[in-house]
Parts: structure tokens; C-alpha cells; sequence
């Protein structure tokens, strides 16, 4: 599984937003990479679901309060690395 990346979609953001955009994303995919990195070492079998909430607390949780409060990520999105981390540690 390739790392994954947070990619914000400019038309959703404010003006302060889109100036702070790359540093944004670097700070949501920081967070990210470090959140599936964590729940892949300690899955035990858990269903995709429960790993995708997971990862969406273990993300946020690494994320300052104010950026983690406005923080809604594509749960799609999530799920995807949910549903890679389980396939690659179940075989």
C-alpha cells in the first residue's frame, strides 16, 4: 500500500484557507501517514469499519484541535486505506 496523502479541494476552502493550503496538506497527510502506521501495528483482526473510524481519531489526534475540529475528510477516502490495511494484515 502506497502512503497516503491528503489533497484538500480548493473550491471548498476560504480565502485564508487556499493561502495556507500546501502547509495544510502536509500537516493532514503527516497525520495521516502517522495515524495508518499506527493502527497497522496494532490491527488485530478488527472489521474495516471500526479500522476506518480508527484511523480517522488516530488522524485527528495528531492534528492540532482547531485543524482537527474542521477537519472532514472524504470517508470514502478512509475507508480505502481502512480496507488496505486490512487485506494486507489478514494474508
Amino acid at each position: 500500500m502506497s502512503e497516503p496523502h491528503v489533497t484538500l479541494d480548493p473550491r471548498g476552502l476560504d480565502p485564508v484557507q487556499q493561502k495556507l493550503r500546501g502547509p495544510l496538506e502536509e500537516q493532514l497527510t503527516s497525520a495521516l501517514q502517522a495515524a495508518t502506521d499506527r493502527v497497522r501495528a496494532d490491527y488485530d483482526g478488527e472489521p474495516v469499519e471500526q479500522v476506518c473510524q480508527r484511523l480517522l481519531e488516530e488522524t485527528r489526534s495528531g492534528l492540532h484541535p482547531d485543524i482537527a475540529a474542521g477537519f472532514n475528510p472524504d470517508m470514502d477516502e478512509f475507508c480505502r486505506v481502512a480496507v488496505a490495511i486490512v487485506r494486507r494484515e489478514g494474508s
